[in-house]
């Protein structure tokens, strides 16, 4: 049995995890209360003892870990970002051009009463909601609705953040036949040429040129336990070792989680979350995040159009450089 539970990972292990935090705060709780018995100290004892061993468990996570974290399917969705840290959302749909692609939510919003234009790649919770947004991957007329978009809320001075989760743009023939490739590369340029503060923020996933499509700005944020990468941890392993059972040492190569990703300049700032991951108190991450993006954009809003361009092309100019 127990080899079994260390072969699932992390998974498990949370589950494990939370059934024992579950014993502690009800069923222990409510048979004291019941047998007239006082174990507050006991009580006690077992959840400092409880969360002691949580914490040093996330303190010492690998990088496959870390992508199981952020996949969990109940992590805050674009959507839900959407919904409590901006108010008064007005959707926008359809790129003017094919259609609407419901993988990518894009709208004006207020944020502390000024308006904001968002864009975010949403994947959905329940598995009807999942097949509606197409588990996350864009399409390419998502990515030219996301350009259009940008370029509104850069004619009317506009403020941009984007919100990115996402395995990667859809692979299917329909999508390379309408361009896939030309549409993602639209939208990266559009990111840099926009003057308007644009934040960009991994909130789980950030797949491929699918993620960077919309996670060029001005500055680029993750939460702790989010990941940033070229490809796949089990793409990586299928081509390298020809067995994606191979995943983990494939992402522990990949240097994809957000401390790696401050290491080497490709991102800006780190957003803590809480103890076990955003999934496990998703009011306090929403509350974080949006507090991290108003004073970032504070920031932003001190430098001229000008300076901010200048720096986000630099910024992206030396991804990559050694000397």
């Amino acid at each position: 049995m127990l080899e079994i539970l260390y072969a699932t990972g992390l998974r498990v292990s949370e589950l494990v995890s939370l059934k024992l935090s579950s014993i502690i705060e009800n069923d222990l709780t409510n048979l004291s209360t019941q047998e007239g018995l006082d174990v507050s100290k006991e009580l006690k004892s077992l959840n400092e003892k409880y969360y002691k061993k949580l914490e040093a468990t996330y303190k010492h996570l690998t990088p496959w870990q870390v992508v199981e974290i952020a996949r969990h399917p109940d992590r805050p969705h674009a959507s839900d970002y959407i919904k409590h840290v901006f108010s008064n959302f007005f959707p926008l749909h359809g790129d003017r051009s094919f259609g609407e692609d419901k993988a990518i939510l894009g709208g004006l919003a207020k944020l502390n009463g000024n308006s904001v234009m968002v864009i975010g790649i949403e994947k959905g919770s329940t598995l009807e909601e999942r097949m509606m947004h197409n588990f996350g991957m864009p399409n390419p007329w998502g990515y030219r609705k996301a350009t259009r978009l940008m370029k509104l809320a850069n004619k009317f001075n506009i403020p941009i953040v984007t919100l990115v989760d996402t395995p990667g743009a859809y692979p299917g023939i329909e999508a390379e036949e309408r361009g896939q490739g030309e549409a993602i590369a639209t939208s990266i340029a559009t990111c840099l040429e926009v003057e308007v503060p644009l934040i960009s923020i991994i909130i789980g996933e950030g797949g491929s040129g699918g993620a960077l499509a919309l996670a060029s700005g001005d500055s680029t944020l993750m939460l702790e336990y989010s990941v940033f990468s070229v490809i796949s941890p089990e793409g990586c392993a299928s081509i390298l070792w020809k067995d994606n059972k191979m995943a983990a040492e494939a992402a522990k190569n990949l240097a994809l989680t957000a401390k790696d990703l401050l290491k080497f300049n490709i991102i800006d700032k780190i957003i803590k979350e809480p103890l076990g991951g955003a999934q496990r108190d998703k009011i306090k991450t929403l509350e974080s995040v949006k507090l991290t993006i108003l004073n970032t954009l504070q920031e932003l809003q001190a430098l001229s159009p000008k300076e901010r361009k200048k720096k986000k092309h630099e910024k992206i100019l030396n991804i990559g450089r050694i000397f």
